[in-house]
């Protein structure tokens, strides 16, 4: 069965930077669309990035454009999330996750595999 087990989340001030990684297992992910997504107290789950994990095609949300970049690693069969210049705004429970190729890749509800999350907080 697929697992999705996020790391590296926590406590940074605007401007700063984090890296979050993705570690997954369970089968060959190489028909896979891999996303990140994150879900602010009170808000609803919404798409920030995603990879194509055979082509390594990237696909970003406009609010991180240019400052997140989402990266897989082979060796590791890991998605990693950089996070530069973060903004208080990006502040959310931030989820890996995993679906096959068809469909939209920014749709949270088109994902079948999730990560339980990890938490991002960036202090103003």
């Amino acid at each position: 069965q697929v697992q999705l087990v996020e790391s590296g989340g926590g406590l940074v001030q605007a401007g700063g930077s984090l890296r979050l990684s993705c570690a997954a297992s369970g089968r060959t992910f190489s028909s896979y669309y891999m996303g990140w997504f994150r879900q602010a107290p009170g808000k609803e789950r919404e798409f920030v990035a995603a990879i194509r994990w055979s082509s390594s095609s990237t696909y970003y949300a406009s609010s991180v454009k240019g400052r997140f970049t989402i990266s897989r690693d082979n060796a590791k069969t890991a998605v990693d999330l950089q996070m530069n210049s973060l903004k208080p705004e990006d502040t959310a429970v931030y989820y890996c996750a995993a679906k096959m190729y068809g469909g939209s890749f920014f749709t949270a509800t088109e994902y079948v595999h999730w990560g339980q999350g990890t938490q991002v907080t960036v202090s103003s």
